[in-house]
Parts: C-alpha cells; sequence; structure tokens
C-alpha cells in the first residue's frame, strides 16, 4: 500500500521538531481525517535556513511533511511556495488516493508559515 519512501519518511521523519525563534510558523487541521500539521520556518536572506515541523496524524501525513521540509530546505521562499502535493507525492514514489490530501495540508502548512514571516517582516 505505502512505498518504500513513505515508510522510512514515517519511521525516521526529518526535521522533526520546533523552532522557538521561528521566523514564521504555519498551523492546518484537517477536518476530513483529523491530522494537525505544524511548520516552523527559519529564513535568511530570503532562503528557508532552517525548517521543523510537528505532525499529529495518519503515516502518510508524517510522511509527506518530512519530505516536504527536504525539498524546501535551502530553497528561496517563491521556490518554497511552488512546491506542489505533486512534487510530494512524485517525491514519495506515490500516495494512495485516499491519503493524497495529507500532501496537501503539507503543502498549505508550509504557505501559511511564509504568510505568517512575511506579515511579520511588513
Amino acid at each position: 500500500m505505502y512505498t518504500q519512501i513513505v515508510m522510512d519518511h514515517f519511521s525516521n521523519p526529518r526535521n522533526v521538531g520546533e523552532i522557538a525563534d521561528a521566523d514564521g510558523v504555519g498551523e492546518l487541521g484537517s477536518p476530513v481525517c483529523g491530522d494537525m500539521m505544524k511548520v516552523y520556518i527559519k529564513v535568511a536572506d530570503d532562503r528557508i535556513a532552517d525548517i521543523k515541523f510537528r505532525t499529529f496524524g495518519c503515516g502518510a501525513a508524517i510522511a509527506s511533511s518530512s519530505i516536504a521540509t527536504e525539498l524546501v530546505k535551502g530553497k528561496t521562499l517563491d521556490e518554497a511556495l511552488a512546491l506542489s502535493k505533486d512534487d510530494i507525492v512524485q517525491a514519495l514514489g506515490g500516495l494512495p488516493e485516499v491519503k493524497v490530501h495529507c500532501s496537501v495540508l503539507a503543502t498549505d502548512a508550509l504557505q501559511k508559515a511564509i504568510e505568517d514571516y512575511r506579515a511579520r517582516k511588513a
């Protein structure tokens, strides 16, 4: 049902945790499945210098959060905003159709963190 990549990111998620002095924080929950994601970013020179996440949810939600952080670390904010659910699904080697919404949660939580950063900076 799940690919080896999904299982690896679920069993050994990357970038788990919180950033106490985060420049931006995005939090999102899904009423459909009860998954909750919180993404913390540190920004330097308009790039994501550090990123951490806390996810309460299923294996696909945790794996989606983990791979999303890996895909955007070091990227510019605009590059990070361009991350799509399809990018996450592809990087994970696929997700069951009923779990694709988890990849949307990851991109949306990241977008909220960047929006929070830009609002604080303005």
